[in-house]
């Protein structure tokens, strides 16, 4: 069984390293320049550099959240599990964090500005989702660890947010029976018509 987590976390690893190595556009800095009466050119300052949370190393941040992944994925790929546990438990708290303030958000506007409704639920969906997605990286991690005990709450955590039937929340599952935590595995769902994904739920 541990080489298989060590595998699926060899695997999150390379994925992270691949989408590391793409430039976001809400990280892409621009800069536009204007001429001084003298004729020299003056760079305007970016827009983004007034806005503190909006730089990659705001830790109440996406960017700040996914930069911790990364480096968790780094400490995993040297076999530094100790290490990687405490940067995907950071990485969780901030994600959990940030989707817990944008729902709250979405909330106190509501019937009042529609567009900032949206915008806070996208927010709160992208952040839950990847704080589950660290959830579930923590849980391998404390399988590479033997300590099932950790992993366990964590995965219920992550199928409790998903749902059963979402691709993290099927993985969650199947680990748990691997780990000898449930008896019975999970048969194929019904076919089922499609609708929009839900907002992971909110955790404290």
């Amino acid at each position: 069984m541990l080489k298989i987590t060590v595998s699926c976390l060899s695997v999150w690893c390379a994925a992270l390293t691949v989408v590391g190595a793409v430039v976001s556009p809400a990280s892409a800095q621009t800069q536009t320049t204007q001429q001084a009466p003298n004729g020299e050119l003056i760079e305007d300052q970016n827009q983004d550099e007034l806005r503190p949370l909006a730089q990659s190393d705001s830790l109440l941040s996406l960017e700040g959240g996914e930069k911790l992944m990364q480096e968790a994925s780094e400490a995993i790929s040297s076999e530094q599990y100790e290490v990687a546990a405490a940067k995907l438990n950071q990485a969780r708290r901030v994600f959990n964090q940030l989707s817990n303030y944008h729902l709250k958000l979405a909330n106190i506007f509501s019937g009042i500005d529609r567009a900032v409704v949206e915008a806070q639920r996208n927010n709160a969906l992208k952040s839950g989702q990847l704080r589950d997605q660290a959830t579930y990286q923590l849980a391998l991690v404390h399988r590479a660890q033997n300590q099932p005990e950790l992993a366990v709450p964590l995965l219920i955590q992550v199928i409790e947010s998903q749902n059963p039937t979402s691709e993290m929340g099927k993985k969650s599952y199947q680990q748990l029976y691997e780990l000898g935590f449930v008896s019975a595995p999970m048969s194929p769902p019904a076919p089922a018509s499609s609708s929009s994904a839900p907002i992971p739920s909110a955790q404290r």
